[in-house]
Order: C-alpha cells, then sequence, then structure tokens
C-alpha cells in the first residue's frame, strides 16, 4: 500500500515540475523583453514580439500593429533609452495544450504602478508575444479626478472617431 502511494505521489509531482517548466520559459521571455527595452535591445525585443503582435499602449491612439511600433519605437532604442518596466507580480495561465500563455503583471515604470497583460503562442519551437496591453493604474478614489483631467481630450478623440 505504501509502495503505491509513493508511485501516485511521484506522478502527481512530475505532472506538476512538467506543468510548471512552461511557465518558468514564459516567465523568462518576458523578464528578457522588458530586460532588452530597458537595453534598448531593437534586435532581441522586437524578435519576441510576433510577427503578427500588437502592442497597445496606454493612449487611445495606440493599437500599434508590430511594423507600426516598430517604427514608432525604433528612435527610442536607437537613443540607447527605450522604456523600463520592473516587475512587481506577475501570474502566468496556460492552455492544456500548452502552446497558448496568457499573463498579467503589475510593473514599476515612470508612469508608477501600471498593469500589463498579455498573450503568447509557441511558433516553430519558440514562444512570441502576440498580443499585450499597458494599463495605467488608477486608484479608485482617484477615479472622478482623472476621468475630469482627461474628458475634453477624450471627447475630441471619440469625435474624430466618429468622423472617419
Amino acid at each position: 500500500m505504501n509502495k503505491l502511494l509513493v508511485i501516485t505521489l511521484m506522478l502527481c509531482a512530475g505532472q506538476l515540475i512538467a506543468q510548471e517548466e512552461p511557465k518558468m520559459e514564459v516567465n523568462e521571455l518576458i523578464n528578457k523583453w522588458h530586460k532588452a527595452a530597458s537595453e534598448a535591445d531593437f534586435d532581441t525585443y522586437f524578435g519576441i514580439l510576433a510577427e503578427d503582435g500588437v502592442f497597445i499602449g496606454t493612449d487611445a491612439s495606440e493599437n500599434w500593429q508590430n511594423d507600426d511600433f516598430r517604427a514608432f519605437s525604433k528612435p527610442y532604442f536607437d537613443r540607447g533609452k527605450a522604456w523600463s518596466f520592473t516587475t512587481i507580480e506577475r501570474n502566468i495561465y496556460m492552455n492544456e495544450s500548452g502552446n497558448f500563455a496568457w499573463f498579467d503583471e503589475l510593473l514599476d515604470t515612470r508612469m508608477e504602478i501600471c498593469r500589463g497583460s498579455g498573450v503568447l503562442q509557441k511558433e516553430d519551437g519558440k514562444w512570441r508575444i502576440k498580443h499585450y496591453v499597458l494599463s495605467i493604474t488608477i486608484p479608485n478614489e482617484d477615479v472622478d479626478v482623472v476621468s475630469a483631467i482627461k474628458k475634453e481630450k477624450d471627447s475630441l478623440f471619440i469625435l474624430n472617431k466618429k468622423l472617419r
């Protein structure tokens, strides 16, 4: 009976370890991506973003497809200073097949605390970021103040979108 229990526990532990390995890979890749931005390593940064990857920035106008995001970002990387995000916490989730992962993270940035979230896909044996969203966090008690500050620009943005 004891042998059966030990074998069962070993199999369960093996499965847990096998599930954690892809999460560790994804975690290391996201860390590498953020590090590449802080070191202005353009090739590494955009090598991690999928060819059809999307980056959603903090401004309402920032829905960057890969090529446009490259063009926007290149001058910052060329100056040797892109942006620096330090992870405070991160949660990673995987599908059962192990070829899709999604995550959320809290980041320390020049904009104070931000939230990032993203989706990765394993392509040709390599993880790539397919979609990333960066948001500025706002304490609930400050939402009315922030909303008032951005009301005019948001109204103009909406009007401009409707006119198109």
